[in-house]
């Protein structure tokens, strides 16, 4: 390819991108105009894709962690022939159009991740790789290998001075996933100008010191040095960073090289001034010369071309390997293996009882048993967490086959890679921690349920009744926080049996994650042969019993650890002659996607007096109580004392509910 046409392609990339900007009069050009040559150089020569089938399985994965210059991606996918037109570069940032503001994974044809939460991208990545070595030692036979891609990447400045990004790259560093290729547009500019305000230290260092493969290229706008880098990297067992040295909004007169190219549009002026520059026509906008669009769908169609021989390669592996070929396919389709759901535990009816932490370990491990799709780990709290996988071993650089991740003390990198694994698919992944460090990882929870991706989070410790530790530790706004997240299911078992169903709720939800909620101290297992059974738990919420006789005249209702404790203060409320329905509580959301005629069954419309009892603030339950209804909840902190001491404290003792519900029968009369 001779210099003139590789620039005119390039500058096609640059034009496309800033036109759409300023068209919308919203958005970046900076990125996509600075670093449209790397862009160039990873999907016209390394990029394994096919337009056509944007899920295929073996492609390589792209990530433009600096979300922001989506312009950039949209007009990648445009020319190479995935179902991006023209006319939806034209529509950039618009109602109803198909080129957000920022990448959305499952809504833009070929966006393999969502970005824009900066370090995101680059974190997702480390997933992915992970659920690639993973796949590989599984499935790859010595002579036919049908898991074998990369996962290439654009990071920038603000993603490597995310602290999400720092945690998943030294995780990706000491996996050794050299399949993981990132080329830092290194434009020495921020949003506050230059980047000598706030990052000065070596960026390359760091990840040489995080076990990275480092490598530089001079000029951002070298091709054949950018190739030769990647190549470089694709030998090096590694993950690898390409510190690119690139100018933000290359081309404008004005504008490159500050921060005034970043985040808004450059205007007729700068714009028309920057074609000129470079040697473009002012007019047409959005101009595609016929022969730079015909290079372009050329990668697009070498890509197919490689999707067939990949089709062929798994018919060929089907028919050596009939039951490894079988199970591949049926894990990248995400249907689960029939009857997976008879090896849930039944737990015995026990007053003692075990904490739904030790419940949800042994469902999890018999779920594993049945279900090789499930991996995952913990945040360096295995044991407290009860998440070590009994019958894998520890993914390892030495050992991929390996189901259990040790993710280290790193709650935010840790989501953000459980969700690289999900967007990778092929697996069912979780991740573990106390329930008060989700503060520490809402970005990717966040993410994660807006981009409907299957995850599971284990969240341990779940209340005041985790006990000393005291406030640091004490989940009390957190079950609130967490039901306001859009599309994430939170739920709150009672007891293991209600556990195991929650596992089960986790394991069908396919469109969006589920956390579990779960607690330290010991639960009582109820007697389902004197109530309902657990199975409610995949409604949100269902009539534990109705105690006393005749129609209920007042409703308790409570979640987790507390429903126990609304048992007891309802059977003493029965004995004192009243009527009471019993209602546990697990999960809002599962609850609110019941029909309203099931709704209506379990909190009778006529019945005014209800009592919501949950050990965390009571936001959100006057849902359910109604204005005349009452909640004990907590207040404020917790502290540090014995749990049934601070039970006690705070109020959640049977007395309190007793004789709060009374005040409320009281009320009514």
């Amino acid at each position: 390819m001779n210099d003139d046409f590789q620039n005119k392609a390039i500058n096609t990339l640059r034009f496309l991108s800033a036109d759409g900007v300023q068209q919308a009069n919203s958005g970046h050009p900076g990125l996509p105009m600075g670093a449209a040559a790397i862009a160039f150089t990873i999907w016209t020569k390394h990029l394994k894709f096919d337009p056509q089938n944007p899920d295929w399985a073996d492609r390589d994965r792209f990530i433009l962690s600096g979300g922001h210059g989506s312009m950039l991606l949209y007009s990648l996918l445009h020319l190479t022939g995935f179902k991006v037109t023209l006319d939806d570069l034209k529509h950039f940032r618009q109602w109803g159009s198909n080129t957000p503001g920022h990448p959305e994974y499952g809504f833009t044809p070929g966006v393999d991740t969502t970005t824009g939460p900066l370090g995101q991208g680059l974190s997702n990545g480390v997933g992915m790789a992970i659920a690639e070595a993973h796949l590989a030692a599984e499935f790859n036979k010595p002579d036919q290998k049908i898991v074998d891609h990369y996962v290439y990447g654009i990071v920038t400045d603000g993603d490597l001075q995310e602290g999400v990004a720092s945690e998943a790259a030294s995780l990706g560093g000491h996996l050794k996933l050299g399949k993981i290729i990132y080329c830092y547009d290194d434009n020495h500019i921020s949003i506050d100008g230059s980047t000598s305000l706030s990052f000065t230290e070596d960026r390359g260092k760091r990840f040489e010191a995080y076990g990275w493969h480092v490598s530089y290229v001079a000029d951002g706008n070298d091709v054949d040095e950018i190739d030769r880098a990647i190549q470089a990297a694709k030998l090096d067992p590694r993950p690898s960073l390409i510190v690119c040295r690139t100018h933000i909004g290359f081309g404008m007169p004005n504008r490159q090289d500050t921060s005034k190219a970043h985040g808004e549009p450059p205007g007729d002026d700068e714009l028309n001034a920057a074609k000129r520059n470079l040697g473009w026509p002012e007019e047409p906008r959005f101009l595609v010369p016929d022969d730079v669009k015909a290079f372009f769908l050329k990668a697009g169609e070498k890509g197919a071309a490689s999707k067939l021989k990949w089709d062929a390669a798994l018919e060929k592996y089907t028919k050596a390997y009939p039951s490894e070929g079988k199970e591949f396919t049926r894990r990248m389709s995400g249907k689960l293996p029939a009857g997976w759901e008879s090896a849930l535990p039944v737990f015995a009816a026990d007053a003692k009882g075990i904490a739904s932490r030790v419940a949800s370990g042994q469902t999890l491990n018999a779920l594993a048993a049945v279900l090789p799709e499930l991996m995952g780990g913990s945040a360096d709290l295995t044991p407290s967490n009860n998440t070590w996988l009994k019958e894998s071993t520890a993914f390892q650089p030495d050992n991929p086959i390996g189901r259990y991740l040790h993710f280290g003390v790193r709650e935010h990198g840790m989501g953000a890679v459980v969700n690289g694994i999900a967007y990778h698919k092929g697996l069912i992944p979780f991740g573990a921690t106390f329930l008060v460090f989700t503060d520490y990882m809402r970005g990717a929870i966040r993410v994660g349920a807006f981009t409907h991706l299957q995850t599971i989070w284990v969240m341990t410790h779940d209340s005041i009744g985790l006990g000393e530790d005291g406030p640091t530790h004490q989940p009390v706004e957190h079950l609130a926080a967490l039901r306001a997240i859009p599309n994430l299911t939170v739920i709150r078992p009672a007891d293991a049996n209600e556990t195991a169903q929650a596992w089960r709720a986790a394991v069908e939800n396919t469109h969006g994650p589920t956390l579990l909620a779960l607690s330290r101290q010991n639960l009582p297992i109820a007697d389902r042969s004197q109530m309902a059974s657990a199975e409610g738990t995949l409604k949100g919420a269902y009539v534990l019993a109705d105690l006393g006789k005749g129609k209920p005249e007042i409703i308790l209702m409570a979640s987790g650890s507390e429903v126990d404790l609304i048992v007891k203060a309802g059977q003493e409320l029965a004995d004192a002659g009243h009527s009471v329905r019993v209602v546990s509580f697990p999960s809002w959301e599962l609850f609110e996607k019941t029909d309203q005629s099931y709704k209506d069954s379990v909190l009778i419309p006529g019945v005014k007096a209800r009592l919501a009892v949950e050990c965390g603030i009571a936001q959100g339950w006057e849902k359910f109580t109604g204005l005349e209804g009452e909640i004990i909840a907590m207040t404020g902190y917790g502290a540090s004392a014995p749990a049934s001491v601070l039970m006690e404290k705070f109020g959640f003792t049977v007395r309190n509910v007793v004789d709060t519900a009374k005040s409320l029968l009281n009320a009514e009369k």
